[in-house]
């Protein structure tokens, strides 16, 4: 008895409620960060191309001149979250039951008791036992490959990865630890409490029949996108690791249609480009067949001149040959011009004689 009245003179200490305020602050900043991120991942059911803008756009590409963006500043978001995570873990293992025998004790007070509320929370308990495993490894691969959220990548890790298992549990035990850690916080703390409420019957009705509407919400979403990225993947197995882009004009065209598109009008630019290699042709045809001509022309001038020059030749010879037989004639003319004065000598000789 003296005992007890000692320990209840002594000071409590306010660090359990700080730890307990700390724990509430972190569990709020991660429940509405994964409500956003999973409408976030959601946009990929509105096609490739919204949920690559939405990558581009978390990784400030509106800030940069090319549009890859940052991955950096995804790095340090993830890095701001994995913080959080493990803070709000290592705060909420201080009311798990430590050993078998303190969560048989519980088991047993949740089975006579039948409190709605005490079962959410050992759901709560369970699930979060499993975030910090899972989730873990989630973050771990965002952290050390910021620059890998894009519609191919991201369906690729799903799939080829054969992370679709784990994103299952891990999107069904973050909607109902993030949906039911909200709800209590709001009860705990007396947030959007209806006036004139003072037990807080009404507030709290209304306040399970939000939580089970969000969680059907983001449930159906979250199955949803995993089911699109699954096909996704699927689809994109032979091409594992290669990204997806947008064209210049905004509108976003994955590239095993580009090829198609490249593949189908192959043909059309061949026929199309038929016609200027066939008029190259005929132009060096026509190219070939004048040089044909003119050296065909030039041999013919050629043969010409040398038939002149042959001829001029001939003609010169037998002018060269003409004037000796006319010399010839004259020496002969002359020969029988002096014989006949000799001749006529010699008769009036012979008429003396005689």
């Amino acid at each position: 008895m003296e005992s007890y009245v000692i320990e209840s003179n002594k000071k409590k200490s306010r660090l359990p409620a700080r730890l307990d305020a700390v724990q509430s602050g972190t569990g709020l900043i991660l429940g509405l960060f994964m409500w956003v991120h999973m409408l976030l991942v959601g946009s990929i059911v509105l096609g490739k191309g919204a949920f690559n803008w939405v990558a581009k756009t978390m990784e400030l590409a509106f800030l940069s001149d090319t549009g890859h963006g940052y991955p950096i500043a995804v790095f340090f978001a993830v890095s701001g979250v994995f913080t959080l995570f493990i803070l709000h873990a290592l705060l909420g293992m201080r009311k798990f039951p430590i050993n078998w025998k303190q969560h048989r004790i519980m088991r047993d007070q949740m089975v006579m008791m039948k409190h709605q509320d005490t079962n959410l929370w050992y759901i709560q308990a369970i699930t979060g036992f499993i975030m910090f495993f899972a989730g873990s490894v989630h973050l771990y691969i965002m952290l050390t490959n910021p620059g890998s959220i894009d519609p191919y990548l991201s369906a690729d890790r799903v799939v080829s990865g054969n992370m679709w298992f784990v994103y299952l549990i891990l999107l069904i035990c973050v909607e109902l630890h993030g949906t039911i850690g909200l709800y209590r916080l709001c009860m705990k703390w007396g947030w959007l409490q209806a006036k004139g409420d003072k037990s807080g019957r009404e507030t709290r009705t209304k306040l399970k029949t939000l939580k089970n509407r969000l969680a059907i919400f983001f449930l159906s979403l979250g199955i949803l996108a995993l089911l699109v990225f699954i096909v996704i993947g699927i689809g994109h197995r032979d091409q594992v690791g290669q990204r997806y882009d947008a064209d210049i004009s905004g509108h976003a065209e994955t590239t095993v249609e580009v090829e198609a598109e490249d593949h189908a009008a192959a043909p059309a630019e061949e026929a199309v480009e038929e016609e200027p290699v066939h008029e190259e042709e005929v132009a060096v045809e026509s190219e070939a067949a004048h040089e044909s001509e003119a050296v065909e022309e030039e041999a013919a001038t050629h043969e010409q001149e040398a038939a002149e020059e042959a001829h001029a030749d001939e003609t010169h010879e037998a002018a060269d040959s003409h004037p000796d037989d006319s010399h010839a004639d004259d020496a002969h003319s002359a020969d029988e011009a002096h014989a006949e004065p000799e001749a006529h000598g010699d008769a009036h000789t012979a008429e003396e004689t005689h």
